[in-house]
């Protein structure tokens, strides 16, 4: 979508040559032909990668990339790993497939068990699926079940209260959750009308000057009651959000105290606390789960990016006991299963991912170098005219760019300002894979991009990202200017 994405940078048919072999086995090149992919823009030219190492991915002309964002915040060791690779093919050699409905297998126990002994027993069981949209697809459903299998059951709990400008994903059921306008645009007519969105916690565009931190949470509280009230509170099955934003607003995150004030409102009206942390959990923030920074436990919680590293794609969410001790009071079932569901192979590869951030005191390392990535960003961006905000948490941060510093007025759409920086940052020497955003003002202004480097990233690498990143906001940012400047 335009709104989005720019589609008007280097457009290209995409281009490729076909090599065919003769009987005779001589190759030779056919006539050049499209792509047979669906690419999210059919306008413009998709570069490959052809192989990726570290922190480095290798590009079909054979550039090297530094991979700054591990794609969406998901490569959290780095590319190549041997060991994970080798956890694969063990697995695949001795179990390639078991469906879900009539067997268990160890590397789907072995991961459960590491995930609920994660949260020091907070949690109760996992669900392990293939996605984030499934695995929020899955908690809103579990959320919907726990009120018909509580004593009395509350049939009429079938609302859901979420935040503007998030984004929980890319099914009905995800999109329907998510308040991103940009994202859910040309897909309302066909988005669930169960749902409603209340302010995000932004101190950036939400708090007001004379407002302070804590009474900015004060304030949020009382929306969220009020909407409570507004649609009926004995309708209502949860409130969903993410402890830090991740794509859709660029690394904000949640205030102290707000998520502990926002799960009291939901036990005052007898609600759940579904918390998504498939962008920022699993060690992105500098701990194993965000929510452990929070004072607050909640009851359902997602899980994804960080837990297969990659390698494998693997998603999930955790119950707390108050759901599961539900269910087993109840009918004992969970109305709810996938094919790929907690696939052997995908959770054998999740668990040396988790093995390797255990046994590497990865996360501790996340919490140093996160503190090191947030000085060097201020120090590179803070008197950057066009930077109107530098937030984030662990090693999880997000550049939120402006037109103007003093007005927090976000630049003109139609200069792409987010994915001309990633363009920028890929054709310069070093490259460098930034991840753009846009939205973060009203859900379709504002412009940012997000650095989240691997658990493992060494300070004198963060030093060559944030140089390389500077180089291509500030390049991108003088462009914008001088266009601007000159149409006066």
């Amino acid at each position: 979508m335009s709104h989005l994405y720019d589609q008007t940078l280097r457009p290209s048919n995409i281009l490729q040559h076909s090599v065919l072999e003769s009987s005779d086995g001589e190759v030779r090149e056919a006539l050049p032909t499209a792509s047979a992919v669906l690419h999210r823009d059919l306008h413009k030219k998709i570069d490959q990668v052809v192989g990726a190492s570290g922190l480095y991915l290798m590009m079909s002309n054979k550039k090297r990339i530094i991979d700054a964002t591990g794609g969406a915040a998901v490569s959290c060791i780095g590319h190549g790993d041997e060991r994970v690779r080798n956890a694969i093919y063990a697995q695949i050699t001795k179990l390639d497939y078991c469906h879900s409905l009539f067997f268990s297998c160890p590397s789907s126990e072995e991961l459960a068990r590491t995930l609920v002994e994660s949260t020091s027993g907070l949690m109760s069981k996992s669900f392990i699926v293939n996605s984030g949209s499934e695995a929020m697809d899955g908690a809103v459903k579990l959320a919907r079940q726990y009120f018909l299998e509580i004593s009395p059951p509350q049939p009429q709990r079938i609302r859901f209260i979420a935040r503007e400008g998030s984004y929980h994903g890319n099914t009905l059921g995800a999109l329907s959750i998510s308040g991103h306008k940009g994202r859910r645009s040309i897909y309302e007519p066909i988005l669930g009308s169960n749902v409603s969105h209340v302010s995000a916690c932004n101190v950036y565009r939400g708090r007001k000057d004379d407002e302070s931190i804590e009474t900015y949470v004060v304030r949020l509280a009382e929306e969220l009651d009020l909407e409570f009230q507004r649609v009926g509170q004995e309708t209502v099955c949860a409130f969903v959000a993410e402890p830090v934003v991740g794509a859709a607003l660029g690394c904000v995150p949640s205030v102290p105290g707000y998520l502990k004030a926002m799960k009291a409102v939901c036990d005052k009206y007898g609600a759940l606390l579904i918390l998504d942390e498939v962008m920022c959990g699993m060690g992105r923030t500098g701990t194993t789960h965000a929510w452990q920074q929070e004072d607050v436990v909640p009851d359902i919680q997602t899980i994804g990016k960080g837990l297969g590293a990659g390698y494998v794609p693997i998603a999930g969410f955790l119950a707390g006991h108050r759901v599961i001790d539900a269910l087993n009071s109840g009918t004992g079932q969970y109305t709810h299963g996938q094919t790929y569901q907690a696939h052997p192979m995908v959770c054998a590869a999740a668990l040396e991912v988790q093995r390797i951030v255990q046994q590497e005191d990865l996360v501790v390392n996340v919490a140093k170098m996160g503190k090191a990535l947030e000085s060097k960003l201020r120090n590179a961006f803070s008197n950057h005219p066009n930077v109107g905000d530098i937030r984030g948490r662990g090693l999880f941060w997000g550049l939120e760019l402006v037109a103007s510093k003093a007005s927090k007025e976000p630049f003109d759409p139609a200069f792409t300002a987010a994915m001309a920086v990633h363009e920028e940052g890929m054709r310069q020497e070093p490259g460098i894979m930034l991840y753009p955003g846009v939205g973060s003002a009203d859900g379709w202004k504002g412009d940012h991009v997000i650095v989240s480097p691997p658990y493992n990233v060494a300070e004198e690498e963060l030093e060559m990202i944030v140089a390389a990143a500077y180089k291509a906001v500030a390049s991108v940012c003088k462009r914008i200017s001088d266009s601007a400047a000159a149409k006066l």
